[in-house]
Formats: structure tokens, sequence, C-alpha cells
């Protein structure tokens, strides 16, 4: 039997009004804080969140060593991609002896900022602002994080959430189709153990993408297709990689911005985690104090990233 014309014609109306619906939702207030300079992941992530039409990004604060370079190429990238509308805030410096390859991006003089604001007061501000909207997305050591708990832990805990890349459940670095590693500290968590303690402690809800769900592979035939677009941003993300040297990205980060843009990307399940002196991050008995993702789906993760990332 035929449908009526009249159930077709509600149908076609609820159908316009679901549409309409999804195109006029808020967006949702982000702010990611980053390392990026080092592994190439993190600008892959902030590409993805430059083409997330979901998102407002209140700013983007730099992490971990030399952040004063790390906005520098942060400026750059957002002036290509023709965001320099977005914040630029400069995190607690810190040793460190990683090797910054995109270094000659960032120093390369383009859209450089004449100055930036402090990344903690930055922060705290804006949820000062817009208490209980703000997802941080903390893709990088939790310097920031940690400096900003001790600073003000009343405003921080009016965030709506904290997402972060890092720790190491059930599996450690290495072949995510190969048999598990054995889990072990992993460098976001393990550069800044007591920030990750205190960050767990705090009473705000955390959602965590752990190095279990977030080795994906950017293999030869997707950097082809990605790099092969020629807009100012994949123009952008393929400098990065070549400076970067190395052959095939691991992109742990840009999950985060993924599972924000759309959670079933990422499934999470309650979890307590404990942290220890060395950054491995353990299965507690108490309380859940974080939502974990174990399991992600690489083809799909893929699909969504690539469409979004490769569009024109």
């Amino acid at each position: 039997m035929k449908p009526s014309r009249s159930i077709i014609l509600i149908a076609a109306i609820l159908f316009i009004a679901l549409l309409s619906s999804a195109q006029n939702a808020p967006q949702q207030k982000i702010i990611i804080d980053t390392d990026i300079g080092d592994d190439i992941d993190d600008a892959f992530a902030v590409a993805l969140a430059l083409r997330s039409p979901e998102l407002q990004i209140l700013g983007i604060s730099t992490a971990f060593g030399d952040v004063e370079t790390r906005a520098k190429l942060v400026d750059r990238l957002l002036g290509e991609a023709g965001r320099q509308d977005i914040p630029v805030a400069i995190g607690v410096h810190t040793d460190s002896k990683t090797s910054f390859g995109q270094r000659p991006y960032a120093e390369g003089g383009h859209f450089v900022r004449a100055s930036h604001p402090a990344a903690v007061d930055f922060i705290l501000d804006q949820i000062r602002r817009n208490p209980g909207e703000i997802t941080l997305v903390s893709i990088g050591p939790l310097v920031n994080v940690g400096a900003m708990i001790d600073k003000d832990q009343q405003i921080f805990r009016k965030l709506k959430r904290v997402v972060i890349m890092g720790g190491s459940i059930d599996r450690g670095y290495g072949d995510p189709y190969g048999p598990p590693t054995p889990a072990e500290p992993e460098w976001n968590i393990k550069n800044d153990p007591p920030a990750a303690q205190k960050l767990f402690a705090s009473g705000v809800t955390v959602f965590v993408m752990p190095l279990d769900s977030t080795q994906l592979k950017l293999d030869e035939v997707r950097r082809e297709f990605l790099f092969r677009q020629g807009t100012p941003l994949t123009d952008a993300l393929t400098i990065l990689y070549h400076q970067w040297g190395q052959q095939t990205p691991t992109l742990y980060d840009p999950m985060t911005i993924a599972f924000v843009d759309d959670p079933a990307l990422c499934p999470v399940q309650p979890m307590n985690i404990v942290v220890d002196e060395k950054g491995v991050t353990n299965r507690g008995s108490g309380a859940p104090n974080a939502q974990v993702c174990l399991k992600s789906d690489p083809q799909a993760f893929f699909k969504f990233y690539l469409g979004r990332v490769a569009a024109k």
C-alpha cells in the first residue's frame, strides 16, 4: 500500500523541522589547551576544530616548554585559515627537551600577534564570563590546568567539563592492530602527574581519551587525499607534516575534538582513575571520577575527520 500524500507531506515537514533545529542548535563553547609544535597531531586537532560548525572556539592556549613559540605557530595557523578572531594565550613556561620540529613554520613571521594574554588568567576569565558553558579540551601536558586549579579552584569548577587526550588504561604505545601492549605512563600525564591528580580530584566532569582509543594512524592513502585538497588549511597541515619529518602520524589528539562534535565516535564508560607519581593512570576502586573511552572505530573516525577537514 502506497503512503498517502498527507503522510508524505507530514514526513517532509518533520524532516525539514529536524534539519532546521540541528542547524540552529547553539554552538558549544570550547577552549583548546595544546602543546602544538612537537608531535603533529595537535595541528590536526586544531584543524578539525576549525572545521566544526558545532563549536565556538573562545581561545587557544599553549602548554609546556617553549609556549611563546607555540603561540606563534597557532597565530600563523589561524591566520592562514582566516580565523584571526580567535584569541591565542600563552601558558606557563616549563623546561622541555622536545625537538619542536615545526619551529620554522612558527618563526616564519606570518600573522604574528603583538601580544598574547597569559593562559591561566585568560581561561579563568572566560569561565567567569560563561559559567557552566565551557568545555576545556586539553591535548598537552596539564601544566596550565594544574596552575588554574591552584589559582582559583572554585572558578575552575564552573567549567562544563574537561576533555583530555591522556592516560593509558589497558593498552600502551604500539601497533593498535597488534597484540595489546601493557599500560604505561602516557606523555601528557607523565609530564605533570600532580596536575593530573588535581584534575581528577577537582570535581569537574572529566572525559578521557587514552592511548587505548586514540592510536589512529593516518596512512599514506588518507594523507595523499587530505594534502591534495589545496585549501589554506590543508596546505598548512601539509607544511607542518613535512617539518615534523616523520612518516605516519598517529592522530591521538583529534579524537578529543571528534568526541565533542559527536560523542558516538568514542563511547565512554564511568571509571575511577588514580594517577600515581610516575603518571600511570590506574583503575581505582572508588566512585567514578571520569568518563573514559577505551575503544573507538578508526574507520568511522577517519570518515568523519576527512569529511570535515578535506571539505572545500
